[in-house]
């Protein structure tokens, strides 16, 4: 006998997906949203499993990815966001706020909750992030998911 691993892969094609997506700075988190929905469809995931929830900007992703929870139809969520610092201590509290409340999500409900909330210095760095020089962080956000979903599968 040998350790037992156990490891999740990306081939969960039966999966229910909620992505939650911030329509403030919509130039990057349409972005984000297209890596994500392309990345799955990739992976053999069909469009007709994917719902997509809008919300006004990153503060309100946490209340929007509960509201897809509470539902019960889905195996995880997606959040894809920007929140660009700025002169004042906003950037502070949102980022804190939307990475705490997903955090709490997790635990809440037990399901996987993918972070792709963009939390950047300039508008540069988050341009960089939805798809040019660093990759694209709603792609990495749905092979995350997708691997979660996978591994509590195993796991039951």
């Amino acid at each position: 006998m040998g350790i037992k691993k156990i490891q999740g892969s990306f081939n969960v094609p039966d999966a229910k997906i909620g992505i939650v997506v911030s329509r403030w700075n919509s130039f990057i988190t349409e972005r984000l949203q297209a890596g994500a929905v392309e990345t799955m469809a990739r992976h053999g995931l069909s469009e007709d499993n994917i719902t997509v929830a809008y919300c006004p900007g990153s503060f309100e992703i946490p209340l929007t990815a509960q509201k897809l929870l509470e539902t019960k139809k889905f195996d995880g969520i997606i959040c894809l966001g920007v929140v660009i610092r700025g002169a004042t201590p906003h950037f502070d509290f949102v980022a804190g706020a939307v990475t705490q409340g997903v955090n709490n999500l997790n635990s809440k409900f037990g399901l996987p909750i993918s972070f792709g909330v963009l939390t950047t210095n300039t508008i540069d760095q988050a341009v960089e992030r939805a798809g040019s020089k660093s990759g694209n962080k709603g792609e990495e956000a749905a092979l995350a998911l997708l691997e979660m979903i996978s591994l509590i599968k195993k796991i039951k």
